[in-house]
């Protein structure tokens, strides 16, 4: 059986969508990276959806509840690792419909049906000879849950954990033989399934760099929060290799039933969106569990930069820079938060979030652009008693977020609410309105037909203000309140 083939056969073009975040360690709440991830994954989902229909796209998201730091915490909390994940887990699935996330499924690491579903992975990955076991020592940093190497350390300290001290691990484990994927890895990378370019170059000298084994169980007696390994009651599955299973247990792959599998995975395109800190594991190491398997591989991976505070600085609680999208939501609503994460922050770099960047944005584009142009549109439809009664069609496939494309498809949409502004600033239809002038009709025509496929192109982004702009279209009436109100900044 040729375990490394699987993907490399050219196929036709996928009727069916599936995209997947990763999932959020549940050892602290919701940030405001994990909103960024979550809402551009839903605008690619609510896209999706127009091009091939609601019921061939499926979006899926949860939390990742297994490993060490949940032991410790939940230890610290007097509770055990499944209450605290339970009380934990719920602040991620209770953060989603406030940010008007449409997801298909919420899966839990800790499910019955996802622990099953690891198991039985790891039982296929055995058979077909990628486990084995041996003593072995190792640098381990708790923060990432990974091992390190002394070239990913500075001065012996994780870059992205700079509080958490290394730890050295020596024990019996099972390992998975990464090293035998380097050239199947390389070759799949050809296919450019990782955005942006940089990002696969990057990948690509990682596993150039001679790939090493790496351990994926732990001794139960010093770790038993986890999935138990299959045929030996003494070790737990590593929390990376259980977790990304969840990417096939949540389509019911290792289940009687798993037409979702087979009408997603195998037959569509499957889309991981993931952050920089996840590029090794999603890219690589997902991918190289997927050979093993024999599994279809990734077809598309979307890598997100960092948010960071105001001036680049790294948000951290002992900087007191963290902020939380609760913050945001508590004073402005969903579709500004919304907006600002695809037009704002940048798709694949680094970018900066402040409370002040945020509103200074806010007023500028939302109050003083879709806001206030809405209001001065179907104000003078309605003086002029005018109604729009053809609907112009429109071409959503060749839309920017066809090249998922986040900020150049927000940066055109604002280019069309400019273009609309400058009309009436040139045109003077309010003028013609008052002189009773009869042209003004072809005028009112126009920007009712613009601001109706605005509105359309907004649905997928800000689908609450959408949804207000074509109800009063139909009404010809300006929205009862404005649909972003004018706040001040404090």
């Amino acid at each position: 059986m040729n375990f490394f083939s699987n993907i490399l056969n050219k196929k036709k073009k996928a009727k069916t969508f599936y995209i997947t975040t990763t999932l959020p360690y549940v050892n602290g709440k919701p940030h405001i990276g994990f909103a960024m991830e979550i809402v551009r994954a839903d605008v690619l989902a609510r896209y999706k959806r127009e091009i091939l229909g609601k019921e061939n796209v499926f979006f899926n998201t949860g939390t990742d509840e297994h490993g060490k730091k949940i032991l410790e915490n939940a230890e610290k909390e007097n509770l055990t690792p499944k209450e605290y994940a339970d009380k934990m887990s719920k602040n991620f699935s209770e953060i989603l419909p406030k940010l008007n996330i449409s997801h298909n499924n919420f899966v839990r690491t800790t499910d019955e049906d996802h622990k099953k579903s690891a198991q039985k992975f790891w039982q296929i990955c055995f058979e077909n000879g990628f486990i084995y076991k041996k003593n072995y020592k190792s640098k381990y940093c708790f923060g990432c849950e990974l091992e390190k190497t002394d070239s990913e350390l500075e001065d012996g300290i994780c870059p992205l954990h700079l509080n958490n001290q290394i730890e050295i691990i020596e024990e019996e484990n099972y390992f998975f033989k990464f090293s035998q994927f380097e050239k199947s890895l390389l070759k799949y990378f050809k296919k450019n399934p990782i955005i942006p370019d940089f990002r696969k170059k990057e990948i690509e000298n990682f596993v150039k760099k001679d790939l090493k084994d790496f351990s994926i169980s732990r001794k139960k007696e010093k770790m038993p929060w986890g999935v138990e390994v299959p045929n030996d009651s003494d070790h737990v599955i590593y929390v990376w290799f259980d977790a990304l299973v969840n990417y096939i247990s949540a389509l019911g792959w290792g289940k009687e039933d798993d037409n979702n599998f087979k009408k997603f995975w195998q037959e569509g395109e499957v889309f991981q969106i993931a952050g920089k800190d996840n590029l090794r594991q999603q890219s690589a190491i997902w991918q190289a569990m997927l050979f093993s398997t024999n599994i279809k591989n990734t077809d598309k991976i979307f890598i997100n930069g960092f948010i960071n505070g105001e001036g680049g600085i790294k948000m951290s609680k002992s900087l007191g820079n963290v902020i939380l999208p609760e913050e945001i939501l508590e004073k402005y609503n969903t579709d500004a938060l919304r907006y600002f994460f695809i037009r704002h922050i940048n798709n694949h770099e680094d970018s900066d979030f402040s409370k002040k960047i945020f509103h200074e944005a806010y007023m500028a584009n939302l109050v003083n652009g879709i806001g206030n142009l809405t209001n001065r549109i179907l104000k003078m439809s309605q003086d002029f008693n005018f109604r729009l009664e053809k609907k112009p069609k429109i071409d959503f496939e060749n839309l920017p977020l066809k090249d998922y494309d986040f900020n150049k498809y927000a940066d055109f949409v604002w280019q069309k609410i400019s273009d609309l502004d400058k009309f009436i600033t040139n045109e003077k239809p309010y003028k013609k309105i008052k002189q009773n002038d009869i042209s003004v009709r072809d005028d009112l025509i126009y920007l009712l037909e613009k601001l109706f496929l605005i509105a359309q192109y907004l649905k997928f982004l800000m689908p609450e203000s959408s949804e207000k702009i074509l109800e009063a279209i139909e009404k010809n009436q300006k929205p009862e309140k404005p649909l972003f109100e004018k706040i001040d900044f404090s």
